[in-house]
């Protein structure tokens, strides 16, 4: 999918890597970075910053209510046309508790911004994406979302559930023959404040700029489905062949991946006390 010309939707795009990847987009020739996220000063922030790159038109949306999702995508079609390239970046971890200390409300959201929220997002733009039979999906998910990590369950919960969907998706688009496209990325932990505190022994903590590059190339080539960075493939073939028990103390308690979480403190938003990235 090519970027020239093309109206790219970033959920969560006025931070992280919401943000970087709009300006790639934008340095690719896309006609409009359209910005939905939920933080007005940081919409505001990123339009001016970018404003050089090309045009950047900003909304403030709540993307796990559908109500307002599907309002905001009557008004930005009518702002700005029709959406050729739709991100699903926006996402949120609350905190490094085991399960049992976990509320109720923060399975709720972690669920809703996660998961569900890319699905409301989708169904909204996809039936016309469907009718002009050109378009492309990219839901950004995690390497969370493939493998089972202590302290952080509700968010591989929510992963797991984005993962699955989003493949899903994209078997029904190439069964239906369409042409559009649907591309899932799981990343290991990003540093953009989101996962600040992470320690991760051998795996190193990934740049954003080296994210977002291989996120846009994904898109451009249609790639169906990128782990980053690649040798996360490795992981998820010694799960697949090696005894659970094994595997647990390879890369639970020798490389670590089980104990990442311990230090985590997160990126902290003023009266939220949970950290929101893009």
């Amino acid at each position: 999918m090519k970027f020239e010309n093309a109206n790219v939707l970033i959920t969560g795009g006025a931070s992280g890597i919401g943000k970087i990847m709009g300006r790639m987009a934008l340095e690719r020739g896309a006609k409009r970075f359209i910005i939905w996220d939920i933080n007005l000063t940081g919409i505001e922030q990123t339009r001016k910053e970018l404003s050089s790159y090309g045009k950047v038109k900003g909304y403030v949306v709540n993307v796990a209510d559908n109500d307002i999702v599907t309002a905001a995508y009557r008004k930005t079609v009518e702002d700005c046309g029709p959406i050729d390239i739709l991100i699903n970046c926006a996402g949120i971890v609350t905190s490094n508790k085991t399960f049992d200390q976990q509320t109720p409300e923060e399975i709720v959201r972690t669920m809703n911004i996660n998961a569900i929220a890319p699905m409301f997002v989708a169904r909204a733009i996809l039936p016309d994406m469907l009718k002009r039979n050109s378009g492309h999906i990219c839901n950004i998910t995690s390497a969370g979302g493939m493998l089972s990590n202590p302290k952080m369950s509700v968010y591989a919960a929510s992963k797991w559930a984005a993962t699955g969907w989003s493949d899903s998706v994209r078997i029904e688009l190439e069964e239906m023959k369409s042409n559009v496209h649907v591309t899932t990325v799981a990343p290991y932990y990003i540093n953009t404040g989101m996962f600040d505190g992470v320690k991760s022994r051998i795996i190193p903590i990934l740049k954003p700029e080296y994210v977002c590059k291989r996120v846009i190339r994904a898109i451009e080539k249609n790639t169906r489905f990128r782990g980053i960075p690649f040798g996360f493939h490795f992981i998820r073939f010694c799960q697949a062949i090696l005894p659970t028990t094994i595997f647990d103390f390879i890369f639970g308690k020798v490389v670590g991946i089980y104990h990442a979480m311990d230090e985590f403190t997160g990126r902290k938003n003023a009266g939220t006390g949970t950290s929101k990235a893009s």
